[in-house]
């Protein structure tokens, strides 16, 4: 059996089944963390896409711009509906749409890549402010070098008839969490020549923006005046910032049992007990988002013990060895945490599921209520 290492357990309860806990003071902290790292005077980009990887679009975003962030990004038209019906008003930028989607679109800011995609924009009554986006290395979207001259004189051509405006140019780094900023620094070299060009073709865009949370620290960018913050709003600290994870993800046993040495667990009994155990039911599994991949692997904290995580995580609940531990249905699990109280962090699930942090939010189940707090508030 796994050593099990004493600590101190949180004591946040958990409502029902299993339950996200998101302290909202930490997403502030983490905005003003990264503020202050970055240089004076450059605006900030609360990227809430997905739910805000699954923390809660609407609450972090206001948390965002309580801590200072001017401008809101999103991947999908309906992800901007939602914060617009929700009475946020500051700048929106998506860049994954439908053509007809932009018919539903007021006062949202969108990316262009070609020519072709400029068409609809041009043609959508209430689409006004657009960003160009040039591909400087990551190949995933964007204009191509080569056919970025005439993008850049299309938009021209459309904004001197007041069709449309052209508020930003940007791009996307493909390392920026490498701290070895040579990489990126080609890439902003190649995006400082879009943007020269772009001025020769007579535009003026008002932001210029390539830096995500990482790259925000590790790239000396002066010529961009904004950076899209999106990993480090949830404490992915990819480069030791000193961010903290804001969401808890919390449980309760089930049931108890005793079992016997040669007896196994869960389907297949790829556990079979060594000798004579407790173990716990925990409530929560894969359709909550617990990746299977983690079974035999994962631990969580009951009673300020981490208990390991035993045979297959199943649809709706796992087994954990609690060995000779009292413990009782009702007690609290911590499934994940900052990692403060000892508890496992995401970044720990998902190194036991050979992924990354951003995966583990983004998988958290529709089964899983959100509850948000501020600081020591339960």
């Amino acid at each position: 059996m796994t050593t099990m290492n004493l600590v101190q357990s949180p004591a946040r309860p958990c409502l029902g089944l299993a339950e996200a806990v998101i302290d909202l003071s930490v997403v502030r902290d983490n905005l003003q963390t990264l503020h202050k790292r970055i240089r004076p005077g450059t605006e900030l980009m609360a990227i809430v896409k997905a739910d805000a990887f699954n923390h809660g679009a609407i609450q972090v975003a206001r948390a965002a711009i309580e801590a200072g962030a001017t401008w809101l990004g999103v991947a999908r038209a309906d992800e901007a509906l939602q914060l617009r019906a929700a009475g946020l008003t500051e700048p929106i930028l998506i860049w994954l749409y439908d053509a007809s989607e932009l018919l539903l679109l007021s006062d949202i800011d969108v990316s262009i890549s070609t020519v072709a995609e400029l068409q609809p924009a041009v043609s959508a009554p209430n689409v006004r402010h657009v960003h160009l986006k040039l591909d400087t290395g990551m190949r995933r979207g964007g204009s191509a070098p080569d056919q970025w001259i005439e993008l850049t004189r299309a938009a021209a051509h459309y904004e001197a008839l007041g069709a449309i405006k052209v508020r930003g140019i940007w791009s996307h780094l493909s390392h920026g969490d490498d701290p070895d900023a040579t990489h990126s620094t080609k890439q902003l070299q190649l995006l400082r020549t879009g943007v020269a060009l772009a001025r020769r073709a007579g535009l003026e865009p008002e932001v210029v923006h390539l830096a995500n949370s990482s790259g925000a620290l590790t790239l000396d960018a002066p010529d961009c005046n904004l950076v899209r913050i999106g990993a480090g709003l949830f404490g992915i600290d990819e480069v030791g910032a000193g961010l903290r994870q804001p969401m808890q993800l919390v449980s309760k046993v089930a049931q108890v049992r005793r079992i016997h040495a040669g007896e196994g667990v869960s389907y297949g009994h790829d556990y079979v007990a060594e000798r004579d155990t407790t173990i716990a039911l925990i409530p929560i599994g894969y359709a909550d988002g617990v990746p299977r991949i983690a079974g035999g692997q994962a631990s969580v904290l009951v009673r300020g013990v981490r208990l390991p995580v035993i045979g297959r995580i199943t649809m709706d609940q796992f087994v954990v060895d609690a060995g000779d531990l009292p413990i009782e249905p009702g007690a609290p699990v911590v499934v994940f945490g900052n990692g403060d109280a000892g508890e496992p962090t995401a970044a720990d699930w998902a190194g036991w599921a050979a992924t990354i942090p951003h995966e583990i939010y983004c998988g958290l189940g529709s089964r899983v209520p959100r509850r948000y707090v501020e600081g020591t508030q339960q």
